[in-house]
């Protein structure tokens, strides 16, 4: 799994317009938290997906709180750590957190 950094807002109109060619994965990641790292873990020890299938992004949210901010605004969900976002044809079509993370909860959703 071949993680992309996301490190500016200006970023997400990108994977927007990116979401309408292939569904885009974004993982909010707390590097001080014990339970974000277990979500990362988990993601990359089950990911089975080609990038022709789902692009994944990573935001460091220590790093880019303001980034994270920006997400919740844009498709309407609340802020969570860890999170992740599925993006397709422009639109939040998945919001999991915490536990709730997972491949298979990705893959019923594409």
């Amino acid at each position: 799994m071949t993680w992309n950094p996301l490190t500016s807002a200006t970023e997400i109109d990108a994977i927007v317009e990116r979401s309408y060619q292939v569904p885009c994965l974004i993982f909010k990641h707390s590097t001080r938290c014990s339970i974000s790292f277990m979500a990362q873990h988990r993601l990359e020890g089950s990911w089975d997906f080609s990038t022709s299938q789902i692009e994944p992004f990573y935001l460091d949210l220590i790093s880019y709180r303001h980034i994270s901010n920006e997400i919740a605004s844009r498709f309407e969900v609340f802020h969570e750590s860890p999170q992740i976002l599925v993006i397709k044809n422009g639109e939040c079509i998945l919001d999991a957190s915490h536990l709730d993370i997972s491949v298979e909860e990705i893959k019923e959703v594409l």
